[in-house]
């Protein structure tokens, strides 16, 4: 247990970095295009200046990094989002030049917050043979991809995974057993692991949370029961379904990227350039999907994408990825009725035109710069750092390294932060000896 820090050492340093920053960490900015072969089978044209374009160079000649794909196990009522799909949309995210998200739902259909449906192949089996099928299926899946130089650079473990996985219906609401979830959730990871481990590339793992009011209970009940080897966090973040702001999306960021060693992104999102419709399909979002100041039009949808990319960089996460920009309304059919649900919201208007909030992905965003805290190391054997700048999270343990305690973190230029350091006993450090250096040009005022 941690000393209470009201009678720690207490320092304010107002951390001002010059324009010069430290080179930035990698960022995903990026599309979910699954759609893709599908709306070309639909005969769905995509122009750029009146020219036409092809979804994919398009989106990376646009500023994206990063194409996220997802895969079905066996969707035997559609031809998409299987293997042989899969492969197809990761040889065009390659050629393109994008970095490939592949995106497990662990079942035959949609898997979201409200639902994860075991495949059918997998309903009766016990859950340790639905870790084993679990497992299988991954690797086996991305053996088979590196095989063909089409290993993903990023892989979801499931997708929107707030209740159990390869669950039912009828369990979507109960409680979690988290003895079971645990048991296939690392399956999965081990799997990708595995794969990796005899691969040129080395896939990041994601677990992915929808909405931000669900992640941090999440995370706390998974890494109680021993879910803890994943790179990065992902979110999926729409107002329509989501009981938090965007700033509040933006302060839960910041505690999960200081209570966990992986880098959080935005991994859904999207909003509307019109409420108007192209087809009979009703729009997913609607009215009921706008926030004040941010009105259903094309400078409204690209102010909400560059507001919510900064905020999310301010924050400390790594990226945002838009789901889904070119389902765009053609003669195809769904269960849903003729055409698409997300024409409204896609990135590109009814007569498949760009719209402007694309530029999003080039805009010139300010990141945070790197902050190393230093406090001289006496005879404790602990030490803990807490401040504002933490959001909440609590202490967190800093390292030893040589003569003193270090914690390293990401701070806006400017940025001025609140921090206490204690000790586990009674040791605790000078208030004046407590450093912080910012980037490799920053100027620190010191503690008066």
């Amino acid at each position: 247990m941690t000393r209470p820090f009201g009678a720690s050492l207490l320092a304010c340093a107002a951390l001002l970095a010059s324009q010069a920053r430290a080179e930035q960490p990698p960022s995903y900015l990026g599309v979910d295009i699954s759609y893709a072969n599908e709306m070309d089978d639909c005969g769905a044209v995509y122009r750029s200046g009146g020219q036409r374009v092809d979804q994919y160079a398009f989106f990376k000649s646009a500023g994206a990094n990063v194409a996220r794909i997802r895969i079905w196990n066996d969707p035997d009522w559609t031809p998409y989002s299987n293997l042989a799909d899969v492969k197809k949309s990761i040889a065009r995210a390659r050629a393109a030049g994008l970095q490939v998200l592949l995106d497990f739902h662990y079942s035959d259909d949609w898997a979201d917050g409200d639902k994860q449906l075991a495949p059918k192949a997998w309903e009766k089996l016990s859950a340790p043979d639905q870790a084993k099928a679990l497992y299988a299926f991954t690797h086996d899946t991305l053996t088979t991809l590196d095989r063909e130089g089409l290993m993903p650079e990023l892989v979801q473990v499931g997708n929107e995974t707030n209740g159990e996985i390869v669950s039912s219906l009828a369990r979507a609401k109960d409680p979690i057993d988290w003895t079971r979830n645990a048991l296939l959730f690392n399956a999965g990871i081990k799997a990708v692991r595995d794969a990796g481990a005899t691969s040129k590339v080395k896939p990041r793992i994601m677990l992915h949370i929808a909405q931000p009011e669900n992640v941090e209970p999440w995370f706390a009940a998974a890494a109680k029961a021993g879910v803890t080897d994943f790179d990065l966090v992902g979110i999926s973040y729409y107002s329509k379904w989501s009981k938090r702001t965007m700033a509040q999306l933006g302060q839960t960021m910041n505690r999960m990227r200081h209570l966990y060693p992986a880098d959080v992104v935005v991994v859904e999102t999207a909003y509307p350039f019109t409420n108007e419709g192209a087809d009979s399909s009703p729009n997913l979002l609607g009215q009921d999907s706008l926030i004040a100041g941010y009105p259903a039009t094309p400078a409204g949808q690209k102010k909400y994408l560059t507001d919510l990319t900064q905020l999310t960089f301010a924050n400390g996460g790594v990226g945002v990825v838009y789901w889904e920009p070119s389902w765009v309304s053609t003669k195809c059919k769904t269960r849903w009725g003729t055409g698409s649900n997300w024409e409204n919201a896609a990135l590109f208007d009814f007569k498949g035109e760009a719209v402007e909030g694309v530029e999003w992905l080039k805009t010139p965003y300010v990141h945070p710069v790197d902050v190393t805290f230093r406090a001289p190391a006496g005879a404790e054997t602990e030490r803990f750092i807490d401040g504002d700048f933490l959001g909440g999270a609590g202490p967190r343990p800093m390292i030893r390294e040589g003569g003193f305690w270090i914690y390293r973190t990401r701070l806006m230029p400017g940025a001025a932060v609140t921090v206490a350091t204690a000790a586990q006993g009674d040791a605790v450090a000078d208030a004046q000896a407590l450093t912080a250096d910012v980037g490799q040009s920053a100027t620190v005022i010191p503690v008066s």
